[in-house]
C-alpha cells in the first residue's frame, strides 16, 4: 500500500509540475533584440510584422521581376538560352512569392502566369533570336496588360535599351 501511495504522490507532483510549466508558457513574452547589432526588436509577433514590412508587398516583387525581365532580354539578344530560361524561372518564383504576400493581385496575374510565361518558355526552347524577339514583344505587351488590369497603366514596360547588368556573354 505504501508503494501505491508513493506512486500517487509522484503522479500528483508530475501533474502539478505540468500545470506550473503551462502557466509559465502563457506569461507575456519578453521583448528581445536579434540580428546584426540587435536591429530587430520586440516580441515574436512584432518581429514577424517588421520582417513582413521589410519584405514588402508587390512593389518589391516588381523590382525583382524588372531586373529579371531585362536580363531575359539581353540573354535572348546574346542567344544564351540557358540564361534566358534561368531568368524566366526566377520571374515565376518572384511572382509566386509576391502573390502569396498580395493575393488580391492574383486575378490580374492569372493570364500572365498561365499564358505569357509558358509562351516565353516555349519561344526560348526554339533557340531562335528572331522568334525570341517576337515572343519577347508579346511578353512585354502581357506585362503592360497586367499593369492596366491593376489600374496602373502609367507603368509602361518597354524593351531595354541599355544593358545595366555586369553579366556578359
Amino acid at each position: 500500500m505504501k508503494l501505491s501511495m508513493k506512486k500517487l504522490i509522484l503522479y500528483l507532483f508530475a501533474i502539478a509540475s505540468l500545470f506550473a510549466c503551462q502557466t509559465n508558457i502563457q506569461q507575456e513574452e519578453k521583448s528581445t533584440a536579434v540580428g546584426h547589432e540587435g536591429w530587430l526588436e520586440g516580441t515574436s509577433e512584432e518581429k514577424f510584422e517588421e520582417i513582413a514590412h521589410q519584405i514588402g508587398g508587390f512593389s518589391k516583387t516588381m523590382v525583382e521581376v524588372s531586373y529579371r525581365y531585362s536580363e531575359l532580354y539581353w540573354a535572348g539578344m546574346d542567344e544564351n538560352w540557358g540564361y534566358a530560361d534561368h531568368q524566366v524561372e526566377h520571374i515565376i518564383e518572384a511572382l509566386e512569392d509576391g502573390l502569396k504576400r498580395r493575393p488580391e493581385r492574383a486575378a490580374s496575374a492569372e493570364s500572365f502566369m498561365k499564358d505569357a510565361l509558358p509562351a516565353i518558355e516555349e519561344v526560348i526552347k526554339k533557340e531562335n533570336k528572331e522568334e525570341f524577339l517576337k515572343g519577347f514583344r508579346a511578353f512585354t505587351s502581357a506585362c503592360n496588360a497586367c499593369h492596366a488590369m491593376e489600374g496602373e497603366s502609367y507603368i509602361m514596360i518597354k524593351e531595354p535599351e541599355v544593358r545595366t547588368s555586369p553579366v556578359r556573354f
